[in-house]
């Protein structure tokens, strides 16, 4: 039925509960997965008056390595739990990327046939307020998503 699980994580313990249920999912089923974590881009906020903040290369390139450290712990801890299970699991990191759309384009680039993430299930306002990646993801993948609470 799935061939490759690709499972997404932030790293927060929510998240932990969807890398975990994927990881189990894989290890039922036989299969790979690739376990993917997104860091956005540096956030930039407009002033209105005409001009923005520049900010230097100095803050930029420290914002990323602190980004490229987090996603490199985050990945580790998962592939660490793959490994304890005997699932076979890839890992990603995507800087510099809107989240939803970076999960998508990596279960498709890697050949998934199976998204595995978590949500709060937030609904109305805090939605609006907060986003959901994962029902940006179920918005726009024609690759089925498996949400876990």
């Amino acid at each position: 039925m799935y061939d490759r699980i690709l499972i997404s994580t932030d790293g927060s313990d929510l998240a932990k509960k969807g890398v975990d249920h994927g990881l189990a999912l894989a290890k039922a089923l036989g299969v790979d997965v690739i376990i993917v974590t997104v860091t956005e881009r540096f956030p930039v906020f407009s002033s209105g008056a005409g001009y923005d903040l520049a900010w230097s290369d100095a803050a930029l390139s420290e914002y990323a390595q602190g980004q490229k450290q987090a996603a490199d712990g985050i990945l580790l801890s998962a592939k660490q739990a793959a490994d304890a299970l005997g699932v076979t699991a890839a890992t990603l990191h995507v800087p510099d990327a809107e989240v939803g759309e970076a999960i998508i384009a990596a279960a498709r680039e890697g050949g998934c046939g199976l998204i595995v993430m978590a949500s709060h299930g937030r609904r109305g306002l805090g939605r609006l307020m907060l986003g959901s990646k994962a029902s940006e993801v179920l918005t726009h993948s024609n690759i089925p998503v498996l949400v876990v609470r």
